[in-house]
């Protein structure tokens, strides 16, 4: 029988879903195909400024491993409903932020994390590695949240995420504040200030909120057009709100520490006396509040004025419910999250003037070669030197001796070694002090005379 217009071929049903996205017509403009741009608000690290941001990485894992945090690693993309029951239906990250697709190859509804815990908690859970008892973990790795792109909060950003999990108790909430302290302290890190709250257990929460609403209806004409969608779904967050003409309404609000019972405000005051004790000084903010529905009684947020507004560096507190929302035991458990991009930013500011933290690796040698027949022996005298120890480049990509020597000057090397036909034949490297552009022959098998020089 004949094929109806609208019925598709074999191949048409068969053909994956990037072959039919590549089909689409290029842009061509002016007999040119357009650049292929990176996604807004996703941003390129370049080499200039990888050492600043690597030397970050390398002081906060080496405080984290102080304080007895081990390295866990969990998948970018996890199942959409680890999200929505985790973090909370009708939380601004579910609701508008969460970049969630349908997997084509078998249907699952997938999503890039927009945060960490919910995916270390899930790991948890399905591994059972709280089988010997509490952990201490961090993981570190890209976030997606499609939100407005501006200095700070991006679409893909980096955070660590670090979990205690199976503490009970305020002391390792504590512990995780001491421990931000002295990592601000080793970046060197001028104002910030700890803010903490408490929001309580979830029946004190339930009795906080029907009278947190009943209050908003009375000022439902100051409310803006957010603040009224939030009033029944999560009228928490409208605490939380920086509009300036609700700012007055807001503060006179219900303070939820006044709805604590006996069992939440001694968790609050042990993590009061510990943080004095430590010499850890805070300030008590009643509007505290986390974006995510899995947190309880205790939370916080570092936030640097640095860069002239409050800019929030790093959040956490607890979460003991977070467990069973994902079929897990009751577990207690407390975390937080670091922004890196925030706190580069704070870093670079205190940073300004001062030297690199780390400047870029200088190799010992550059080694130029001319000729077909050289480029073997300038590599084994690469891999010797690197052998020992000794960063080194070997150029690439041909090029006349003059350019090459441009090249192992612009590089910064203290020695350029020269391999041309006539050391080749010799079996000698002609040895440049790129200093004092002295220029010695040393037998390209003479090892050690070789690093005497170096």
């Amino acid at each position: 029988a004949p094929r109806s217009a609208h019925t598709p071929t074999a191949m048409q049903q068969d053909t994956p879903l990037h072959k039919k996205l590549l089909t689409e017509p290029s842009k061509v403009s002016a007999g040119k195909i357009q650049s292929v741009q990176g996604v807004k608000g996703m941003n390129d690290l370049l080499p200039e400024a990888s050492g600043v941001q690597e030397a970050l990485e390398d002081t906060i894992r080496d405080v984290f491993r102080g304080y007895g945090y081990r390295l866990i690693r969990t998948p970018i993309v996890e199942p959409t409903g680890l999200f929505v029951r985790g973090l909370g239906e009708v939380t601004d990250i579910v609701e508008k932020e969460m970049y969630s697709f349908v997997d084509q190859l078998n249907g699952d509804s997938l999503t890039l994390r927009p945060e960490g815990t919910a995916g270390v908690v899930r790991s948890a859970i399905e591994h059972n590695w709280l089988y010997n008892g509490p952990q201490r973990v961090w993981t570190m790795g890209p976030m997606y949240r499609h939100e407005r792109p501006q200095k700070g909060r991006y679409r893909e950003f980096y955070q660590f995420s670090v979990e205690a999990m199976g503490f009970e108790g305020p002391d390792v909430e504590a512990e995780q504040i001491i421990m931000l302290a002295r990592l601000w302290k080793r970046l060197g890190l001028p104002d910030v200030a700890l803010h903490i709250n408490s929001i309580g257990d979830a029946s004190e929460r339930a009795a906080h909120r029907e009278q947190l609403i009943a209050y908003f209806q009375t000022h439902i004409d100051v409310l803006d057009e957010e603040a009224k969608r939030r009033l029944h779904s999560n009228p928490l967050r409208i605490l939380d709100s920086k509009n300036p003409a609700m700012q007055s309404m807001v503060n006179a609000a219900p303070k939820l520490i006044d709805f604590l019972g006996s069992d939440s405000l001694a968790h609050f005051d042990g993590l009061k006396t510990q943080l004095s004790d430590a010499g850890i000084t805070y300030i008590i903010n009643p509007r505290l509040v986390r974006g995510m529905d899995y947190y309880n009684r205790s939370v916080f947020e570092w936030v640097s004025t640095a860069l002239g507004g409050e800019l929030t560096i790093t959040g956490g507190g607890r979460y003991d419910g977070l467990f069973e929302l994902l079929g897990g035991k009751p577990t207690p458990a407390c975390g937080f999250g670091l922004g890196l991009e925030r706190v580069m930013l704070v870093w670079q500011a205190a940073l300004a003037g001062a030297a690199s933290p780390m400047a870029p690796v200088v190799p010992a040698a550059y080694v130029v070669h001319l000729g077909l027949d050289t480029a073997p022996m300038a590599q084994r005298l690469g891999e010797a030197l690197r052998d020992v120890g000794h960063h080194c480049i070997v150029h690439a990509g041909g090029g006349s001796f003059k350019s090459q020597l441009k090249k192992a000057h612009a590089s910064g090397a203290r020695l350029t070694l020269i391999v041309g036909e006539t050391e080749l034949a010799q079996g000698t490297v002609a040895v440049k002090n790129m200093a004092t552009s002295e220029q010695t022959l040393c037998s390209s098998s003479d090892l050690k005379a070789l690093l005497a020089m170096v």
